[in-house]
């Protein structure tokens, strides 16, 4: 019997054979997978293996950590910080700062790229373009190419830079991604090579990188066995989290560094793998353990601290189903006798009513509302719902609202900022120079152009072109971006700049007051950061929420209810939740039937959003939807069958039931009257158009 650490004595066996894997005396750290099963304590199981690591010796500063949000690398941090200080005073220690090399694949990459630009020929200095960023320059190469003058119509923007994403991420070529993604844009594949080419060079010609770079960089960069031995030395152990969510690229850089796998850790669960269309493959996991000679090991965390055993039976029977997986039965102590509802309704306004009713009744019993969610697979199916909540005047927040950097007024200030870093930056210059009163895209453009062709150290912003009557407004903004204070400690220069444009918001926003506390929050967050460079690259990459943006956010001391996407869904949990339109043409959706891939990976869409909840899940079947028909059809209720992913041989594990409209006393009579009423037809909608005659 070996002793067992008093910080590993309350994981469960696997859990603690996860977090010990190849640690300790004479054991090789091979490579290694865990799956995880929804509500398994994954992170539990990952925080304590890096404690473990510290706790034999192991560097912080050489570990390198990776997820896919910023939040969730905090939390790690913060559990293997608690973690630690049960260790000894001595580990407290090491990790108090955290970890130097913990975050994104992107946040690490950009980091790694200013690191070695040197080296592989790029200015460290490069500015990083949000996805609206490398949306508007893909726009402006392609009106330059001609694009936008075609006899048919070219791609739109967001389609030529949705496009270029997948060729990128998925390693594939043009012609693959237009046939199976894009069939539609198919006759213009030469075309968009050439502009795809002319959008490289032009971000080339501007020192910026987008999005697809950080990751497309380090792939080249540790494509160069040295490169990458050099970098794979550099740490002594790569943990990554949520790694079904990996695409073809971002496994390439893994096993570019670790080759042979040795200290290479990555958890994640298969049958969470719904990110498709950011072009993640649920391949990488299941391949992942033959990627290396002799294979991984692997563990699996079946015991599940989430849900209650009988939503686990239906979610494990849902799933069962997938054609291609790895076997695991998740199980809980947490014991009931109420299984998993399966509730047939009319259509989608009983649906809605239902739900409600629900909702209400459970919360009378002690559920709060912000317990509760209800859940859908596009944001379009809960336009009925939120018209019942608001009629019952129930507050709700919608997941899925602009981001915080999608919100005008925080990408003016950060155009700024961009452009006082970069001066090439076009697009982050266009919108800057733009925000002057008086100056248009021509002058703007033409400011620019001057810019690039000057020598480097020779551009005198106050000299440039502009009309007589903003000359007053531009040196007072060449003053911001060049006086005393552009060079202060940061974060001066930032609450410069913020404050000159909080006095230009009354001119673009009739609700600048709110507007101005996103501007404020910003300015908290950039003091958090040691320097400009940081801050804006950290924001661009996992970006907050915004404030101003939740248009109908309760306060927050008040209850509210959660409606969501699955998508956005995933990895919360709430004790009870609802699932709306689990029928065909829904889940799986219409447009996610094109191949047994897609179709699969609706099935896991199903099952995550069935595992959300601990408590209370029911699945609503409306046997009718209300459309409206185009080319004179008319209106037309469309029927429906209960999703395809809950065959009738899965039916005992879930309690049926159906809920038929109530009946409502002297509803007829009161039918009847409101049909006599005479025939003469009430023109009310031009009684409202006289109003303004």
């Amino acid at each position: 019997m070996v002793a067992v650490p008093d910080y590993l004595s309350r994981l469960n066996d696997a859990q603690r054979e996860a977090a010990t894997h190849g640690i300790g005396r004479n054991e090789t750290c091979g490579p290694l997978l865990i799956i995880a099963g929804a509500g398994t304590g994954k992170t539990t199981a990952l925080a304590h293996r890096v404690a473990h690591l510290l706790a034999h010796g192991a560097d912080p500063e050489r570990l390198l950590l990776l997820s896919f949000s910023r939040r969730a690398a905090d939390e790690m941090t913060k559990r293997v910080q608690r973690i630690a200080s049960q260790v000894s005073p001595r580990q407290a220690r090491l990790v108090s700062g955290g970890f130097t090399w913990a975050g994104t694949f992107h946040s690490v990459g950009a980091r790694l790229l200013r690191e070695y630009a040197g080296a592989i020929g790029i200015d460290p200095a490069f500015t990083i373009h949000d996805r609206e960023d490398s949306a508007d320059l893909m726009n402006l190469v392609r009106h330059e190419q001609g694009l936008s003058q075609q006899g048919k119509r070219f791609p739109l923007k967001g389609t030529c830079l949705a496009i270029y994403s997948a060729v990128v991420n998925s390693r594939g070529d043009l012609t693959g991604v237009l046939q199976n993604s894009f069939p539609w844009c198919r006759e213009w594949e030469v075309p968009l090579k050439s502009l795809f080419l002319a959008y490289v060079e032009a971000k080339q010609a501007q020192q910026v990188l987008d999005y697809d770079d950080l990751l497309l960089y380090w792939g080249q960069m540790v494509s160069e066995p040295e490169m990458a031995r050099t970098i794979g030395r550099r740490f002594t152990h790569v943990l990554v989290d949520e790694y079904q969510d990996t695409n073809h690229l971002q496994a390439a850089i893994l096993l570019a560094m670790k080759p042979d796998g040795q200290e290479l850790t990555v958890v994640g669960d298969d049958a969470q793998s719904i990110y498709r269309f950011r072009g993640a493959t649920v391949r990488n996991i299941l391949d992942y353990p033959t990627r290396f000679d002799p294979p991984a090991r692997i563990i699996t965390l079946d015991r599940n601290y989430r849900s209650t055993q009988p939503i686990l039976a239906a979610a494990n029977a849902v799933i069962a189903e997938a054609k291609v997986r790895y076997s695991k039965e998740l199980w809980s102590e947490r014991v009931s006798l109420q299984k998993p509802r399966l509730v047939a309704v009319r259509d989608e306004v009983d649906q809605a009513t239902y739900v409600v009713e629900q909702i209400l009744e459970r919360r009378e019993r002690g559920t709060a509302l912000k317990a509760q969610a209800v859940l859908f697979r596009s944001a379009s199916h809960s336009v009925r719902m939120e018209i019942e909540l608001t009629r019952r005047n129930i507050p709700f927040v919608k997941f899925g609202g602009l981001k915080f950097l999608e919100a005008r007024h925080i990408k003016d200030v950060l155009a700024i900022l961009r452009w006082v870093q970069n001066p090439r930056d076009r697009v982050s210059g266009f919108r800057a120079i733009q925000l002057l009163p008086g100056i248009g895209p021509k002058t703007a453009s033409r400011i620019l152009d001057n810019l690039l062709s000057a020598p480097p150290g020779c551009a005198l912003l106050a000299e440039q072109p502009v009309p007589e009557y903003a000359r007053p407004d531009w040196l007072e903004f060449v003053g911001l971006l060049e006086g005393p204070g552009a060079s202060g400690r940061w974060p001066i220069p930032f609450e410069n700049i913020a404050s000159w444009y909080e006095t230009q918001m009354d001119r673009f926003f009739d609700d600048a007051t709110v507007r101005q506390a996103d501007i404020q929050q910003l300015a908290r967050i950039a003091a958090t950061y040691p320097n400009q460079e940081r801050f804006l690259t950290e924001l661009t990459l996992d970006p907050p929420d915004a404030t101003s943006d939740e248009a109908g956010m309760p306060l927050v001391d008040e209850d509210y209810l959660i409606l969501s996407t699955i998508h956005s869904a995933k990895g919360k949990e709430w004790s009870a939740v609802s699932i709306l339109n689990v029928v065909d043409g829904c889940l799986p959706s219409d447009l996610a039937t094109g191949s047994a891939d897609e179709i699969e990976e609706e099935r896991r869409l199903l099952y995550v959003a069935m595992t959300r909840a601990k408590d209370n899940l029911e699945l609503l079947v409306p046997q009718r939807f209300y459309t409206t028909a185009t080319a004179g059809g008319g209106d037309r209720h469309v029927y429906a069958s209960r999703t395809r992913f809950i065959p009738t041989r899965l039916l005992k594990h879930f309690d049926e039931r159906s809920w038929p409209q109530p009946s409502v006393p002297g509803l007829k009579e009161w039918q009847s009257q409101a049909a006599g009423l005479g025939t003469e037809r009430i023109d009310i909608a031009e009684r409202m158009r006289s109003m303004w005659k």
